[in-house]
């Protein structure tokens, strides 16, 4: 990124990055991809993932068609039918934005080939590409998910991790599109605690232990032995599981076939999960309290939390089977 504009949250960055995605191109039309969540701004609460694809309400109540319909949304990992889609109004679609590693219906990781898709069609097209990276950004790698999967996006939108626990987003890119921001542009965005110094400063601290000598490479290993070792006290229950990971990133889904996609989520066994979440409490293990949110492993996790967590698992599979 060139320059960067500081925001509170993932939504004002999402929300700020597509208003100047439309400005730079002219155009109305968005691409979204099912299951996927970027914040709750009116235009991408449609087949949202996150709580709204837990509580089971995929679109939200005061949403304005008018504004819905220039939303498009296609299927995450598909790109025949992405290849589809701009086929048909392609000159009409502003930006596509993507959780290049989906963390809002549970971890789903991008297939061989549909992240290049994505950048090889928006620039045929002449629209952006916007990589939402508030959750993978610095979790995944210190580059993010552009660091891991090798791709440079129009557009990034980053928060949580970038505030150390404080409220702290942005948005970034290319600085003849940044320029294009007020005051410099005439795309207007504004917020009384954009930026604010106290979360800047936790941000600023919480990057420059990030940057340590071997951080990365401790979090992978630890996070490799949670997964690993989930499949292995599943199998040993007799519980047919999978485990998606990438990064410091995982999921469980209570499943019978791989989860690839939105519709191969919403096949997870939601109820046998709830029992599963409620066995680990018993253990004393707090997990994120839906089939569809991601786990992740931090710094502070020890060797000694994962031995636990396994342990707590082994019992919590076999009183997910029993009952």
């Amino acid at each position: 990124m060139d320059m960067v504009r500081l925001v509170n949250s993932g939504t004002e960055a999402t929300m700020s990055a597509l208003r100047l995605a439309r400005a730079s191109t002219n155009r109305k039309l968005i691409v979204k991809f099912e299951g996927c969540y970027h914040g709750h701004s009116d235009g991408l609460l449609v087949k949202a993932g996150s709580g709204a694809l837990t509580l089971g309400v995929p679109t939200s109540a005061g949403v304005p068609e008018q504004i819905a319909e220039m939303t498009l949304v296609a299927s995450y990992n598909d790109v025949p039918g992405i290849k589809a889609l701009f086929e048909s109004c392609g000159e009409q679609i502003a930006a596509v934005i993507v959780e290049p590693v989906a963390g809002n219906m549970g971890v789903v990781l991008p297939e061989q080939g549909f992240l290049p898709a994505l950048r090889e069609l928006t620039t045929e097209y002449g629209s952006l590409l916007i990589f939402d990276e508030v959750m993978t950004g610095f979790r995944l790698a210190f580059g993010g998910s552009q660091e891991v999967y090798s791709l440079d996006p129009d557009i990034s939108c980053l928060g949580k991790i970038i505030g150390g626990g404080l409220p702290l987003a942005a948005y970034g890119g290319k600085a003849q599109l940044m320029d294009q921001i007020s005051p410099t542009g005439p795309v207007y965005q504004a917020g009384t605690l954009s930026g604010n110094p106290l979360a800047v400063a936790a941000g600023l601290a919480t990057i420059r232990e990030l940057k340590k000598p071997g951080f990365y490479e401790k979090l992978n290993t630890r996070s490799a032995s949670l997964a690993e070792g989930l499949r292995h006290v599943a199998s040993q229950a007799n519980m047919t599981v999978r485990v998606n990971k990438v990064g410091s990133m995982l999921s469980v889904f209570f499943a019978e076939n791989e989860v690839s996609d939105f519709v191969s989520a919403q096949a997870s066994d939601t109820r046998r999960f709830a029992r599963f979440y409620q066995a680990m409490l018993q253990e004393g293990i707090y997990l994120p309290p839906s089939q569809f949110e991601a786990w992740f492993i931090s710094g502070a996790h020890s060797e000694e939390d994962i031995e636990q967590t396994l342990f707590g698992a082994q019992k919590a599979f076999q009183a997910a089977m029993e009952n």
